[in-house]
């Protein structure tokens, strides 16, 4: 299951997104927001964040404008490995060589035809693993406050 959410400048996006889902047969929820009425997008990345660090969601896909803030929010949730992305090889390489789990992407930043793709190359790129792990244990020392460098 793929939770996703966005805030007021990321609705466009996330909705193309959702239609890509449904076309493909892909479960997901739907966490908001669905206006374009503003809201405060740390709201909607807490609740795609705990989603996925609860393991309720495999994957999550967060917009807001430019991806920046609701990356940000996100990342504050312990286990969450945040990434914005505005082309397609960042798209790739924050899955294949950083495990990220949740897609941040802006609606001001990129159009509907790119998010659909962004998120497309995301959820089906796998994560290689091998020496990439080693970082990422390193990440999640600095996590929970217990990096040594070395």
């Amino acid at each position: 299951m793929i939770a996703i959410g966005c805030d007021h400048g990321g609705l466009d996006i996330k909705n193309a997104v959702i239609e890509y889902l449904k076309k493909k047969g892909i479960e997901y929820k739907d966490y908001g927001c669905y206006t374009s009425e503003s809201v405060d997008y740390p709201k909607y990345a807490y609740k795609v964040a705990t989603a996925v660090a609860n393991k309720e969601a495999e994957l999550g896909i967060l917009c807001c404008g430019t991806g920046i803030g609701i990356s940000i929010a996100a990342n504050k949730v312990k286990g969450i490995r945040a990434a914005v992305v505005s082309n397609e090889f960042c798209a790739e390489m924050t899955r294949r060589h950083n495990d990220a789990n949740i897609l941040c992407m802006g609606g001001r930043v990129i159009n509907e035809e790119q998010a659909v793709k962004f998120a497309d190359i995301f959820l089906n790129t796998p994560f290689e693993g091998d020496r990439h792990n080693r970082r990422l244990d390193m990440v999640s020392a600095i996590e929970n406050g217990t990096y040594e460098d070395k």
